[in-house]
């Protein structure tokens, strides 16, 4: 069995005048991720798979030099087409996320339906992990998709229930056997072991 990692990108610059996708990490979301590219269980990963915007790629880069691969930009792992609406303001951006979440089969506000997102983020990752099955990889996304893909290989119906609180989180997952070793963990946080 291969367990592979997601990581959700942490903190961000936000910026209204540039598009959502090309935001990048912030001073504390790039401290955030070299704390984290110290942990020394990294190591155990040889391959790193990453969304095109910005702030997943960045995160990717932070881990690259501790397991001497190159980020491999993928298509499809991108989080939810929110562009109908563009950026929201946290208060209005939450609410949208919640009905996005509570009504898989609708598009709230124009925004790419969960379920669509769900079998996209599921069938890219599936396809990118097809091709090196035993070598275990480091997904670097977003969060919204990463819970969808949590959801679904947890075998659970999508739900913000599942969500992670705040961004810069991970957790350890078997896409084929379709097996979740843990919930999201801040990056803080060290993983649970391997059976």
């Amino acid at each position: 069995m291969t367990f592979h990692l997601y990581v959700s990108h942490p903190e961000v610059v936000i910026d209204p005048d540039i598009p959502v996708p090309r935001w990048g990490l912030s001073e504390k979301g790039r401290s955030r991720m070299a704390a984290f590219a110290q942990q020394p269980w990294l190591g155990r990963f040889g391959r790193i798979i990453s969304s095109d915007e910005t702030k997943a790629v960045e995160t990717g880069e932070a881990l690259a030099h501790v397991i001497g691969a190159q980020v491999e930009v993928r298509e499809g792992l991108h989080e939810n087409d929110r562009s109908a609406t563009g950026f929201l303001p946290p208060p209005e951006f939450e609410a949208t996320a919640n009905a996005f979440f509570a009504s898989p089969e609708t598009s709230i506000r124009g925004w790419e339906r969960a379920a669509d997102a769900q079998r996209r983020i599921v069938a890219h990752v599936a396809a990118a992990l097809a091709e090196k099955p035993d070598t275990p990889t480091i997904v670097c996304g977003h969060g919204g998709v990463g819970t969808l893909l949590w959801c679904h290989c947890a075998g659970r119906p999508i739900s913000r229930d599942n969500d992670q609180k705040g961004g810069g989180n991970h957790y350890l997952f078997d896409l084929p056997k379709r097996i979740v070793l843990y919930g999201w963990r801040p990056l803080e946080a060290e993983p649970e072991p391997c059976p």
